[in-house]
């Protein structure tokens, strides 16, 4: 009779063992969820790890189309990836606002976050909750900020000597680099134009246009206080190509005959009905060009149009016998920039044309360059409310690659309007930030310190990968330089071109301090949400 007995404990201990095999079979699920989560944003982490530092390696990108594509810009390279898994596509979503908020430091933050995730993946494995690993992050990327803070150097927009090293710096990682001394003036020239250094808070990029033009070389970028259009005059019936004094009109009509809609056509039986027809056509083109010639205007700017022709040879004619220069194919995403530099204003109609509406400038003159004609608009009345910056190059993958390298410079300035402070370059913010983030984690104690003692670890990640790239031992670097923090040598970085720890700031190697803040905070964010993931849920 102790059979039953025996076997109702039996029967217990199964049904509580298949309870804890079930529970734990839901918390196996979590865990490969959030390991694939880790592998994959990991996955391109990995990918443009190796563009990090000035001896970064460049990537080639093919479209399906052909087009070929060479940087080492971690925004741009991450923007032309397909990426499938949605927490990689999360790091991609970070280097983006990386990009939209600092302008630089794109592959910084996605090598950070992929550190972050390792740090987080050890913790894990460890068996430390995935929210108090979250939380414990939070405290070290506010504790992170304030040590950044602490250690930055305060600067003066009037210290341009200060600026262009910033901008050197950021350029000094791209394909442009050996160009980095004469892009950096430029940039910093651009950004000063369009502002007031002593009240400015923040800068509108959309002031300062980039114009490309294939041919030179990239010494031949310059600054014009101006205007430059990258197609040169329609001169086909004759008219001028130099205007001195010019009076400018900025036309968003056609000066060409109407067009029937798609599905009509208009059938001319006679001859009797053509010559009425282009005497029809010749009165309707002099009707829309008498207010523009009563107004003055001697040179005419016409929107790029899509439905007909925005200026045909009959008014070409006309505006050449009145010695009119015309410039067509203005883009619709240009007017409002052309409009503010010349002080014109755009007209939608003909009859509302008037000289009360022209913009003026000392001179506009068509150029001839090895890569086409261009158009240079200078002497505009209203100076410092907008600036073009023209850049050359000899190919064009070469040349896009010039206007990005631009384009971050200008960022890294705005950056400094932004938050006027500057820090040394080289991995020494960062190991700066470890150490004391590991004395505060010490401090702190339980299992929060021990997650930031694990962050801090992870910070290392920067100046280890700029040693890497430029094939240094890594370990060795990165030991001599927190040996060289440790004793209280703050500024000390890795200087990639001699192979040694010097002095970052004798080396002018500088950087704004809004591009390492908002590297930890946007790479702490983007972890603490993958960490935050427990399954991931398809709906149709």
């Amino acid at each position: 009779m102790a059979a039953p007995a025996a076997a109702a404990p039996a029967s217990f201990a199964a049904a509580a063992a298949a309870g804890d095999q079930m529970r734990f079979s839901g918390r196996e699920k979590q865990k490969d969820v959030r390991s694939s989560n880790i592998i994959a944003a990991k996955a391109v982490a990995d990918c443009i790890r190796t563009s990090l530092g000035p001896k970064g390696m460049d990537k080639m990108i093919t479209s399906s189309t052909g087009e070929v594509l060479i940087t080492n810009d971690g925004a741009t390279i991450l923007r032309q990836m397909e990426v499938a898994h949605p927490a990689a596509r999360m790091l991609v979503d970070v280097s983006r606002a990386q990009d939209v908020e600092a302008g630089d430091g794109t592959t910084s933050v996605v090598v950070l976050s992929g550190a972050l995730l390792t740090a987080a993946e050890t913790l894990l494995d460890k068996g430390v909750h995935a929210s108090q690993i979250s939380e414990a992050f939070l405290l070290a990327a506010t504790e992170g900020e304030k040590i950044l803070t602490s250690i930055a150097i305060p600067t003066d927009l009037t210290n341009r000597e200060s600026l262009i090293q910033s901008a050197v710096t950021s350029l000094n990682s791209k394909v442009v680099s050996d160009n980095s001394t004469q892009l950096a003036p430029l940039a910093v020239d651009a950004v000063l134009r369009v502002i007031d250094p002593a009240t400015a808070t923040n800068v509108d990029l959309n002031l300062v246009r980039i114009v490309k033009k294939v041919g030179g070389t990239i010494e031949d970028t310059e600054l014009v206080e101006g205007l430059v259009f990258d197609q040169g005059v329609s001169h086909s019936a004759g008219g001028p190509t130099l205007i001195n004094n010019a009076k400018i009109g900025l036309i968003q009509f056609c000066l060409s005959a109407p067009k029937t809609n798609m599905e009509n056509s208009v059938i001319v039986e006679d001859y009797q009905q053509i010559d009425r027809l282009l005497k029809e056509e010749r009165k309707y083109i002099l009707q829309l060009l008498k207010p523009i010639i009563k107004s003055g205007c001697n040179v005419l700017l016409i929107q790029k149009s899509i439905l007909r022709d925005a200026v045909n040879e009959l008014a070409l004619h006309y505006l050449a016998q009145k010695k009119i220069m015309v410039i067509k194919d203005i883009e619709r995403n240009d007017i409002e920039f052309i409009a503010s530099t010349l002080g014109c204003q755009p007209v939608a109609d003909a009859e509302q044309f008037d000289a009360a509406k022209l913009g003026s400038a000392e001179l506009v003159e068509e150029v001839g360059t090895s890569g086409g004609k261009i158009v240079k608009v200078t002497g505009v009345q209203n100076k410092g409310k907008t600036v073009t910056v023209l850049v050359r190059g000899s190919n064009r993958m070469l040349l896009d690659e010039a206007d990005r390298s631009v384009h971050d410079a200008l960022c890294v300035i705005r950056s400094l309007v932004k938050q006027r402070f500057l820090m040394v370059g080289g991995g020494s913010p960062e190991v700066e930030t470890s150490l004391r983030l590991s004395k505060y984690g010490a401090e702190l104690g339980g299992i929060h310190g021990y997650c930031i003692q694990q962050y801090a670890r992870a910070l290392d990640i920067i100046p280890y990968t700029l040693a890497e790239n430029a094939g240094l031992s890594p370990i060795n670097m990165v030991t001599e330089l927190r040996r060289r923090h440790v004793q209280g040598d703050r500024t000390a970085g890795i200087n990639v071109r001699s192979g040694t720890i010097t002095d970052m700031l004798e080396e002018k190697v500088l950087q704004p301090l809004l591009v390492s803040t908002s590297a930890l905070k946007l790479a702490t964010e983007c972890v603490r949400m993958l960490l935050k993931i427990d399954d991931i849920v398809g709906v149709r």
